[in-house]
């Protein structure tokens, strides 16, 4: 567990941002530092690929075909994981981001209501998905990206973060199992 311990020790929380009550976790001394970058890396990896909902191609189980990156910090991680699985990468935008035809979900998060698109040819029915962000919260911003996937006919095998802040029990708003590297309590 050194690498979670590693990791958990870079998290830099900022009070009142983006707005009073709210602590914002900042990821980017994890990004600064080669050594950590590769350790987060390699430990998502790995527990997607050893995990019992994605299990190795050369076991005959489940391959992940896409890993859906959430705006913006799952941008950071999307496409190296999905490169390393072999898979592609489709990003989850806020609304009016994107170009041509796209797919639109709504959501609440700690501090208001948005709205996610993804352009409407990124899955194919059937793709089997993992989505991916930094963080989870309340779950809003994942469950509308779960609903995109839907939307499009894909199967979501798993969600993944570098923490959880399962107080908040955003976790239980999504259809899929849930990992969090680093979960926070209070």
């Amino acid at each position: 567990m050194a690498d979670v311990e590693l990791i958990r020790s870079l998290l830099r929380p900022h009070p009142d941002f983006p707005k009073k009550g709210i602590v914002f976790l900042d990821i980017f001394p994890i990004l600064r530092d080669p050594v950590a970058f590769e350790v987060l890396i390699t430990h998502l990896v790995h527990h997607i690929t050893s995990s019992t909902t994605v299990a190795p191609v050369s076991s005959g189980a489940k391959k992940v075909d896409v890993v859906v990156g959430l705006d913006a910090r799952g941008f950071l991680l999307g496409p190296i994981i999905a490169h390393r699985l072999g898979a592609s990468f489709v990003p989850v935008r806020k609304q009016g981001k994107l170009p041509g035809e796209c797919v639109t979900a709504t959501y609440e998060k700690e501090y208001g209501t948005d709205s996610f698109d993804m352009q409407a040819d990124a899955i194919a029915p059937g793709n089997k998905v993992i989505v991916i962000d930094d963080l989870i919260a309340t779950g809003g911003s994942a469950k509308a990206a779960g609903e995109l996937v839907k939307q499009l006919g894909g199967q979501i095998l798993e969600y993944v973060f570098i923490v959880g802040l399962t107080f908040l029990q955003g976790h239980k708003q999504l259809d899929a199992p849930v990992y969090s590297m680093i979960e926070i309590d209070e």
